[in-house]
């Protein structure tokens, strides 16, 4: 077996073989039962509530729980501004970094809030050393935001009827300190060992092979790296991602950045479980998210190891695949295969140029984040993929002349308009977004490096980032605009806000509903049957409502290449 293939495959296994065990932590946490963890950050955690006054122990219903995320953000947003654009006058700047324009801060700082850290700026000229530590801060705290809104539908489902759903600071305070930190200490002595700096000095003076002195940018990124994959943020110190050398040093910390990126989404599936007591049904939804993932990812290993045949016809060596845009030491099929896990769970960290990719590998890693249903990031995976549930559930329903109903509960007709607003509301944002952007020349087609197909994919690609949280971008378009940095912001609030809003207030008012006991003509939620319902309803709203956009863009391009 080609050994790319099979570091692959390692990849893969290793990731599920940790995601269950950790899956059945994660629900202990969150129960409240005993873990091994409680003597080290039991102490923490009273201390954090004795300072800012907390009682965890006080339940919230779901509008309370989205008051607290929703004011806590707002706090997060004006702290980011008032940082980012003070940088000159801040200490930790050893390099001289300026500060940050108004329009630039504000895309940074909802990006970082949002849990996608789309950059318009490259991370060693762009931000001092005290930005990036405020930065890390925010990848820490919006993962553990989402993490906290999404143990909301754990608790509705794992009581018969109920509005208290717990408490968002505790639920907040615990996936930060128990299940994201830990993980991300793992890492971090990996990538240390490996060669990532961890220093607060500036740049170093190097001598090239030639006799040249050049400045080597540096500073505390082993700290930096991890809580941006284990908590799927994606933002980069560097420029270039985990494609630079000392963001991501060699194949091993690219497996452990791979791993750690994909292992919570995953684990977060089988919490669900293992919280509301039905394993069986955590194993559907991770069949189906598998199963989404698998038809995305096969594809793009294949096209970029095969090469490009436009290369091939100049008589090119093309054998270690379509290599631009791509590291010699990670090689095509792990940078394909990383193309496709970034997208589809919404990390956004790159170790290749997207922009470079093949046109139906770029196709791919759109559609990844057009469904954004597949794992998904840390807690919106589980948020966004449980709208389809409860689309599938009802249409099922209709099917059969039943009332749907989902673990007991009825679904009727405010759960269901909720749900189709929320559904509907993601591809309304890609493609209004980009329209508008191709409509006005002077603010959208005017910032792009790359003409015709793959311009109209820039676009494409910037807004659909946008609005699946990821931050990956097609690095062709010269994004660093007020139109750019403005439009994109919008987006990224709404992006990430509605479909929190939404599921959660589902999940509430199933809640409250009168518990029905299940009976012979209950609809089975957790059988291969009505995975391949929630996978029939996915592919009608979210991939089918883009195919009109992708057939200008990857789609033209590939015709065109071949």
């Amino acid at each position: 077996m080609n050994t790319e293939i099979l570091g692959i495959i390692t990849m893969f296994m290793v990731t599920l073989l940790l995601a269950v065990p950790l899956g059945k932590y994660i629900a202990k946490v969150y129960a409240g039962e005993k873990t091994f963890l409680d003597s080290i950050f039991g102490p923490i955690e009273q201390l954090f509530y004795k300072i800012s006054g907390i009682e965890p122990k006080t339940e919230m219903n779901w509008k309370q729980h989205l008051v607290a995320l929703l004011t806590i953000n707002l706090i997060w947003f004006f702290m980011s501004m008032a940082i980012l654009m003070n940088m000159e006058s801040l200490p930790l700047n050893p390099d001289h970094n300026p500060n940050q324009s108004a329009h630039l801060a504000f895309n940074t700082t909802i990006s970082f809030l949002v849990n996608c850290n789309l950059q318009h700026y490259s991370g060693e000229t762009g931000i001092s050393y005290l930005g990036q530590i405020w930065l890390m801060f925010l990848q820490f705290v919006t993962a553990g935001a989402g993490m906290a809104a999404a143990v909301v539908i754990f608790k509705a489902f794992r009581e018969k009827t109920t509005a208290q759903l717990g408490n968002f600071y505790d639920y907040f305070l615990k996936s930060c300190t128990r299940i994201l930190l830990p993980l991300s200490l793992i890492v971090a002595a990996v990538l240390v060992f490996e060669g990532t700096p961890m220093t607060f000095e500036g740049k170093d003076i190097l001598t090239s092979l030639q006799g040249e002195k050049m400045e080597v940018s540096r500073g505390p990124v082993a700290a930096f790296v991890p809580i941006k994959h284990v908590g799927t943020n994606g933002g980069g110190f560097f420029g270039a991602n985990s494609a630079h050398p000392l963001e991501n040093p060699s194949y091993l910390s690219n497996m452990t950045e791979m791993i750690a990126q994909f292992i919570v989404p995953v684990a977060m599936v089988f919490a669900f479980g293992y919280f509301i007591r039905r394993r069986k049904f955590a194993w559907m939804l991770y069949g189906v998210m598998t199963v989404g993932f698998l038809i995305l990812v096969i594809p793009n290993i294949s096209m970029e190891m095969n090469g490009n045949p436009a290369i091939a016809k100049m008589g090119i060596d093309n054998s270690l695949g379509a290599m631009e845009g791509k590291e010699i030491r990670i090689g095509a099929a792990a940078s394909g295969f990383w193309s496709i896990v970034t997208t589809v769970i919404s990390t956004g960290s790159v170790n290749s140029m997207h922009d470079s990719s093949m046109p139906l590998s770029g196709m791919n890693e759109l559609l990844a984040m057009m469904i954004n249903a597949f794992y998904g990031g840390v807690g919106a995976g589980i948020l966004n993929f449980f709208i389809f549930i409860i689309l599938a559930v009802f249409i099922s329903g209709l099917m059969v002349g039943r009332t749907p109903e989902f673990m007991g509960k009825k679904i009727e007709a405010r759960e269901i308009k909720i749900a189709m607003i929320i559904a509907l509301s993601h591809p309304f944002l890609i493609l209004v977004g980009t329209a508008l952007a191709t409509a006005l020349p002077a603010f959208g087609t005017a910032t792009l490096n790359n003409p015709g197909f793959h311009g109209f994919s820039e676009m494409l690609y910037e807004y659909t980032s946008s609005a699946a949280n990821n931050g990956s971008g097609f690095e062709g378009l010269s994004d660093n605009t007020m139109w750019w940095n403005i439009s994109t912001g919008i987006v990224l609030l709404l992006g990430r806000f509605l479909p929190i809003i939404g599921p959660v207030a589902i999940a509430g008012l199933l809640a409250e509903k009168r518990f029905i006991p299940e009976g012979e003509g209950t609809l089975k939620t957790d059988t291969s049957t009505f995975g391949l319902m929630i996978f029939a309803v996915i592919a009608i709203i979210a991939a089918l409502a883009f195919f009109p956009a992708l057939a200008l863009g990857p789609i033209a391009e590939y015709f065109s290449l071949h």
